[in-house]
């Protein structure tokens, strides 16, 4: 494919997710259709399949879109030697991230279009933000497949409570310091505890 056609294919597909996030934003992510999309671009329906086989191919390329961008979020938290202040810092990151876009947190985190899995290459940024995290958390001696997983539950469940409960306000936001304090103190303990066992 000669280099100005792709480059034309990569701008009309980039235009589609483009008026497809904000789609989402306006009627939620499972709430538009494709005739929508055509129209917000200027097309008639049928020429999306030009670029997209289906609109579940459409969220794949928003699901890498997303955790490209989470990806890049969380490899720029600051590495901290504190262990409390580490755990503050990336909580932080991480809900500002989620909070700065609730439709993309809801395609990200919560799964809310039925039959949509997303492919591997879309899912990969994610795993690497996995790893980045992982990284981060072994270097202040945070090693166990369990913490981590307390750990994105505490942090995702802030979000999902403050979406859900106070989408303009504050009241789960304000939480985040004390929940990283909290996940802090739990480890300490969890660990004093399996040492006097």
């Amino acid at each position: 494919m000669p280099l100005g056609k792709e480059r034309r294919q990569a701008a009309a597909r980039a235009e589609i997710v483009g008026a497809c996030w904000e789609l989402a934003r306006e009627h939620g992510l499972s709430g538009f259709t494709m005739r929508q999309i055509a129209a917000a671009v200027g097309v008639q329906a049928p020429s999306l399949y030009t670029y997209f086989e289906s609109k579940h191919a459409i969220y794949d390329f928003m699901f890498t879109e997303g955790n490209a961008a989470f990806r890049d979020a969380m490899r720029s938290v600051p590495t901290l030697e504190d262990r409390r202040e580490q755990l503050r810092v990336a909580a932080r990151a991480f809900v500002d991230f989620c909070l700065a876009d609730p439709v993309r947190f809801q395609l990200l985190f919560q799964r809310m279009i039925p039959g949509f899995v997303p492919s591997p290459q879309a899912y990969a940024p994610a795993v690497e933000a996995f790893e980045s995290m992982r990284a981060a958390f072994a270097r202040i001696d945070i090693t166990r497949s369990e913490d981590l997983d307390l750990w994105t539950a505490l942090v995702t469940g802030l979000v999902s409570q403050q979406l859900a409960n106070d989408p303009d306000g504050d009241r789960w936001l304000a939480l985040t310091d004390a929940a990283a304090d909290m996940f802090a103190a739990g480890l300490e303990c969890s660990r004093f505890s399996r040492q006097t066992n």
